[in-house]
């Protein structure tokens, strides 16, 4: 068990939650007012002070809570819930609710209707002189 990661290693949870929200150590780093170095170091650490935990959670727009119980195990169990094959379209989890011609179609008849108010408008002016 001494290879594998303790589950209560603080620094690695930080670590997976800023590659999850697709960070860099360096954006981290420039968002805490440090250098890339501290943040590997904070991410090696098992524990970390209360006061820079807060720092962190709030750079990765999470809370204190969410990353003492991050869990891969629950990540993957999320996205295993919740993408289904029904869902994906070419291998992205798209579901398109409207008809891309429908929108079209009614996008060209308000063209066509403001052309037509547009020419109404000038003759008006053009009888009026």
């Amino acid at each position: 068990m001494s290879t594998l990661t303790k589950p209560n290693h603080i620094g690695r949870k930080i670590s997976r939650i800023r590659e999850l929200r697709d960070m860099k150590q360096e954006a981290l780093a420039q968002a805490l007012g440090t250098n890339q170095q501290a943040i590997s170091a904070i991410e090696n650490s098992e524990t970390i002070e209360d006061e820079k935990l807060i720092e962190i959670a709030k750079a990765l727009g999470v809370s204190v809570e969410a990353i003492k119980n991050f869990s891969e195990e629950a990540v993957l169990n999320i996205i295993g819930n919740t993408y289904h094959d029904s869902n994906v379209v070419n291998g992205n989890a798209y579901s398109c609710n409207f008809n891309p011609l429908d929108k079209m179609v009614e996008l060209f008849e308000r063209l066509v209707l403001a052309e037509k108010e547009k020419v109404e408008y000038l003759e008006k002016l053009l009888k009026g002189k």
